[in-house]
C-alpha cells in the first residue's frame, strides 16, 4: 500500500511538471509497464484528479487546469496560504531557492480550484510589495507568467521595453528564469536574429504564447549567460584581472552580477569585469582592498597605479610634521 501510494505521488509529480506525457514515457520515469500507468492514471481520477487521456500512438495524457486539491491533503484555506507563501518566497528569495518555490508554485496553481484561483488573483490585486534599494518592482503575476512559458516549450511573442525605453516586439523561445539577488532575468532566444538573450523580467510588459513547439537543442547556461550579459554587456570596456584567490572566495569579493568568473588553477581566478572607463574601473578595483594583477588593459593598469602612487603621496605627506 505504501509503495503505490508513493508512486501515485510520483505520477502526479511527473503529470504537474509539464502539458503532457505518453504512456510510455511515464513508464519509463516511473520504471513499471504501460499496464500499471493506466491503473494509476484511473485510481487519481478516483481519488478527484482530472486527468484527460488523448488516443492514438501520439496521444497522451495530462493534468487538467484547476482540478481539485483533494481535502485530506490542503483544504482550499491551507491550498491559498501555501500559494501566497510560495509566491512571496520566490518575489524575496527568504529560501535561499528562488528557482524551487516559483516551480513548487506554478504545480500548485495548476491544480487549483478555480475558486481558491481567483482568490489568490484578488490577493495579488490587493498587496503592494515595496521593492528594496536597488530592487526593480515586478508585476504581479508576471514571475508566473514567465516561468510557465519556460516549461511549455512553445514560442512566444514579447512585448519588451529596454532600458532606454525602446518598445519591442519579438517571438522568443522561452528556456530559464535567473534570479541574481535584486532581479529577474528571462533567458530566452531571439528567433528572429538567431542569439541567447537575456530579458530584465522587470522590463517585459507581456508574454504570449503563439502555440507553436519548439525543441531547444544545446542551451547556453542560463546562470553563466546573464553574468555574462549583466558583468561586461552594457559597458564599454572590459578588464581581466588576476585575483589570488580559488573561484569561490573571489565570488564574494566580485558578484557574479559584476564580473565574468573562471579559474586560473586552484588557487586563483580570472576575472572579465565591464566599466565606463580605465579611471572608473581603477576606482572599482582599488575599492576592493586586495592584492590583485590587472592582466588587460594596459589603460586600466596605468591608471590604478596611477591612483594608487597618489594614495601613497597623499598619506606620506600627511605623516610629515608641519612647519
Amino acid at each position: 500500500m505504501i509503495s503505490a501510494s508513493a508512486r501515485l505521488l510520483r505520477l502526479l509529480s511527473l503529470l504537474s511538471s509539464r502539458p503532457s506525457w505518453t504512456c510510455a514515457e511515464l513508464a519509463e520515469r516511473m520504471e513499471v509497464t504501460d499496464r500499471t500507468v493506466r491503473r494509476d492514471i484511473a485510481r487519481l481520477r478516483e481519488l478527484g484528479y482530472s486527468v484527460d487521456s488523448d488516443a492514438g500512438p501520439w496521444g497522451g495524457y495530462r493534468l487538467r487546469a484547476g482540478s481539485r486539491v483533494p481535502p485530506l491533503i490542503l483544504d482550499d484555506e491551507e491550498a491559498l496560504a501555501v500559494a501566497v507563501g510560495l509566491r512571496e518566497a520566490a518575489l524575496s528569495g527568504a529560501l535561499g531557492g528562488e528557482q524551487a518555490a516559483l516551480s513548487a508554485l506554478l504545480k500548485l496553481r495548476q491544480v487549483l480550484p478555480q475558486r481558491v484561483a481567483d482568490r489568490l488573483g484578488e490577493w495579488d490585486d490587493a498587496f503592494v510589495r515595496l521593492p528594496g534599494p536597488g530592487e526593480p518592482r515586478i508585476r504581479s503575476g508576471l514571475l508566473l507568467e514567465l516561468a510557465a512559458a519556460c516549461r511549455r516549450g512553445e514560442r512566444a511573442r514579447l512585448w519588451y521595453c529596454d532600458g532606454q525605453g525602446r518598445a519591442t516586439v519579438r517571438d522568443v523561445d522561452p528556456y530559464r528564469l535567473v534570479h541574481t539577488g535584486r532581479r529577474w532575468y528571462f533567458v530566452a532566444r531571439d528567433v528572429a536574429r538567431g542569439q541567447w538573450r537575456t530579458f530584465r523580467a522587470d522590463r517585459v510588459e507581456r508574454l504570449r504564447p503563439t502555440g507553436q513547439p519548439v525543441d531547444i537543442t544545446d542551451p547556453p547556461d542560463p546562470a553563466l549567460l546573464v553574468s555574462r550579459n549583466t558583468a561586461n554587456g552594457p559597458y564599454p570596456l572590459t578588464a581581466t584581472i588576476r585575483l589570488p584567490l580559488p573561484v569561490d572566495q573571489a565570488l564574494r569579493l566580485v558578484p557574479g552580477t559584476v564580473g565574468t568568473h573562471r579559474p586560473d588553477g586552484p588557487d586563483a581566478t580570472l576575472i572579465d569585469i565591464g566599466g565606463p572607463d580605465a579611471d572608473g574601473l581603477a576606482r572599482y578595483l582599488l575599492g576592493l582592498a586586495t592584492p590583485l594583477r590587472v592582466l588587460a588593459p594596459e589603460s586600466v593598469r596605468q591608471a590604478l597605479l596611477r591612483r594608487i602612487e597618489a594614495v601613497h603621496e597623499h598619506n606620506a605627506k600627511a605623516g610629515e610634521p608641519s612647519e
